[in-house]
């Protein structure tokens, strides 16, 4: 599995996103993943699976040093001694010494985004993360948290895909080194049903999904955590890496309309 060197980790390039999987759906997918040879696994805070993650990951017995986990903090929680708490919290559930990428789930408008990556910052000096950095952040947040803050953030997790443009963000983390963490993919499902994409994926006997993964993939400092329960799906997901698009396919997939979010909550922030 490619990595992505980032502030002192190695991140895996493609990894199991968890959202809306709990329990042991949940369990049972990490294990599954797990033994397929995924090292890479995202959680949150708010997925309120950290407990079957961490069941998953004491079952499995890979050595903790293979392995990547992210979980994140959500935004009711950004004030310091909640951060701690929050993080605590997580620790336990999951079953982990330390984490290695603790990130700012969402800004909300009136954090104190100093005060909470301070404190991000703490827990990674004292070695409870191994990273830390944040998640839907727009450039001018970015900017705040990298020239103002000068915090060490080794990721930006967006929503990206075929369907939605983020050049914008993804110039200035490319400026900075600041790898991009793709959430939904696949965008929650549609890909797979894209007619461009079909026909690109019968053309490489692959599936539309496959594509559409492997198109982000193919993108410098881009890694991608594709939420996949069922086994068939992560092998599918793997197998991705394997397929070589060329300048005819990636011209199709640039011609396709930029311009659908899927993701973007009553407290989004601007995104333009």
């Amino acid at each position: 599995m490619d990595t992505i060197e980032t502030q002192g980790i190695s991140l895996p390039r493609l990894g199991l996103g968890t959202y809306r999987m709990q329990g042991t759906v949940c369990r049972e997918a990490v294990e599954s993943a797990l033994a397929l040879g995924y090292r890479h696994i995202d959680t949150a805070e708010m997925y309120a699976n950290e407990d079957a993650v961490g069941a998953a990951l004491a079952a499995a017995g890979v050595p903790r040093q293979e392995l990547h986990v992210t979980t994140k903090v959500w935004p009711e929680n950004l004030a310091p001694d909640a951060i701690r708490r929050a993080f605590d919290t997580s620790l336990r559930k999951l079953r982990l010494d330390f984490v290695d990428l603790y990130l700012v789930h969402w800004p909300v408008k009136g954090m104190n985004l100093p005060a909470a990556l301070d404190t991000l910052m703490a827990l990674k000096e004292q070695g409870r993360t191994r990273a830390i950095g944040v998640a839907n952040f727009t450039v001018a947040l970015l900017k705040q948290a990298v020239e103002e803050i000068k915090a060490p953030i080794a990721c930006n997790q967006i929503e990206y895909h075929v369907m939605l443009d983020q050049s914008e963000v993804m110039r200035y983390m490319a400026a900075r080194a600041i790898p991009l963490v793709a959430y939904c993919p696949l965008a929650q499902g549609r890909a797979a049903s894209d007619e461009t994409l079909i026909a690109i994926g019968r053309k490489h006997n692959a599936g539309a999904a496959q594509v559409a993964l492997k198109w982000l993939l193919d993108q410098k400092g881009v890694a991608a955590i594709p939420k996949a329960a069922r086994k068939e799906s992560q092998q599918a997901n793997l197998d991705a890496l394997k397929l070589q698009l060329d300048d005819e396919d990636r011209k199709l997939i640039a011609a396709l309309p930029k311009d659908r979010r899927f993701v973007n909550p009553g407290f989004a922030p601007d995104w333009d």
